[in-house]
């Protein structure tokens, strides 16, 4: 209903001269994915669909030629210009939606053959038994396997090590919190050490004009990653101490010596290392992802079985989010915005702090891929629009990545991120606790945060 309250509106209540036709209907549907995204009356990647279904019927030149749209516009310039539909239709196929699926690709190898859990184990073991460094160790874990794979599935992966851990600790109700609260966090923060961490990310590179490579992007964000994992540790450890002082872990497995387990191990560390160093040998992360999934399936490692097992509906939404892009840029909207909104004499750091909080808020209620979706396209328009003001701060980049950064530290609610749902669903998380540590940590990371973007983009980094 608001949607067609929205189609319905005259043109003169957006405050933008010369608003045409086809602007006005891609606000529209801007207001359409808004609303679905953050109440979820259909699944979110339904949404994606609708919005690129409904661009293709009413904003495109396929589904406008039976109006002779040039005839059309020498009647009346108010019209516009219809959006190319090939341009729409490639959103489905966006070089970072292919960085995406070879992730995914990589991360189903790696489970299927064990190479996690076998890792976990190896590298939970020089962290012993005592129960803060223990959970420090948890959390670095999550945090490595989150830069590289879903933040839910490792998520999931390492609080079913942790449950027969919670098990054994019956009276300690403060450090079963802790460790509990651990694993969401540090797969959260996890999640902005490399580009594919987490979709933010992606979508945040998408937008800039420069490719950032991967092995630079990570010499800043690890960094940052560090810091505020140990905020995140040291303030578990004060909130909620430990009663038992130590405990031991038992995971079993061991690594498989098959030959489908050698050519998983071979290809995820081919892959890492052309990942960390793109600037040397010139293929971008676009291109190296797609490696482990030809060869995955080339050696039957992943069949039409493991096909399923992609998480097709983030695609789905970055496409949809990507779609926007395109509707508000061809249509010639993001330009009218800009020139309608007096950006120029806005602080930049009011633009910076400002678009960082909003995105951090709406993260906090809705799908921090929804929300970088909607907001990155606005804001890189802005920030071309006012690079002058941002150049001391280094940037479209750092208010891009700040955003990026800001839907990944929105972990206060259960509903926050899916890490914090499976999290709440252990039983040893109050929903109280969670939005404590989770806007500490938020605030501290965003913060923190835009002074090393701000480093890095100035160091000519990212």
């Amino acid at each position: 209903m608001a949607t067609l309250i929205v189609w319905a509106l005259p043109s003169v209540c957006f405050g933008m001269d010369g608003l045409t036709i086809i602007e006005h209907r891609v606000i529209a549907l801007f207001v359409f994915a808004a609303l679905m995204w953050i109440f979820e009356a259909i699944p979110i990647w339904t949404t994606s669909v609708c919005v690129m279904v409904l661009m293709l019927m009413i904003v495109s030149d396929a589904q406008l030629k039976f109006l002779d749209y040039r005839g059309v516009q020498e009647l009346s310039e108010t019209f516009g210009n219809p959006i190319s539909y090939k341009m729409i239709m490639a959103s489905w196929a966006d070089p970072i939606v292919m960085l995406f699926m070879g992730g995914f690709a990589l991360a189903i190898g790696t489970t299927k053959v064990g190479l996690d859990l076998n890792l976990a184990r190896v590298m939970l073991r020089p962290f012993g038994t005592r129960s803060e460094i223990v959970m420090l160790g948890f959390m670095i874990v999550t945090a490595v396997f989150s830069m590289f794979m879903s933040n839910t599935a490792t998520a999931a992966m390492m609080l079913a090590i942790l449950a027969p851990v919670l098990r054994q600790m019956p009276g300690d109700v403060k450090g079963k919190t802790a460790l509990a609260l651990s694993i969401p966090i540090a797969a959260n923060v996890g999640g902005i050490g490399t580009p594919i961490g987490t979709p933010p990310n992606a979508i945040a590179v998408r937008y800039l004009s420069e490719n950032i490579g991967f092995g630079t992007w990570m010499v800043v964000m690890v960094p940052l990653m560090i810091v505020i994992m140990g905020f995140a540790w040291f303030l578990l450890c004060k909130m909620y101490p430990f009663k038992e002082r130590h405990f031991e872990l038992k995971i079993g497995g061991k690594f498989r010596k098959d030959w489908r387990a050698i050519v998983v191990y071979v290809t995820f560390a081919v892959t890492v290392l052309l990942w960390s160093f793109d600037k040397v040998h010139g293929l971008n992360s676009n291109e190296v992802a797609l490696i482990p999934l030809a060869v995955f399936a080339v050696t039957g490692i992943i069949g039409k079985e493991e096909l399923k097992e992609i998480n097709w509906d983030v695609l789905w939404l970055v496409a949809g989010g990507f779609a926007l892009g395109v509707g508000l840029d061809k249509s010639g909207l993001a330009e009218h915005m800009i020139n309608s909104i007096p950006f120029g004499s806005w602080p930049a750091v009011a633009v910076l702090l400002g678009s960082g909080l909003i995105c951090f808020l709406m993260s906090t209620f809705m799908s921090n891929t929804a929300s970088a979706a909607l907001l990155m396209p606005i804001l890189a328009a802005v920030g071309k629009g006012m690079s002058s003001q941002l150049a001391d701060f280094g940037g479209v980049s750092t208010l891009l990545i700040g955003v990026a950064l800001s839907a990944s530290m929105a972990m206060a609610l259960p509903i926050s991120t899916p890490p914090n749902a499976l999290a709440h669903a252990t039983g040893n998380v109050e929903q109280s606790d969670m939005a404590k540590v989770g806007i500490l940590v938020g605030l501290f990371g965003i913060i923190v945060g835009y002074v090393f973007i701000s480093f890095g983009t100035k160091m000519g980094l990212l």
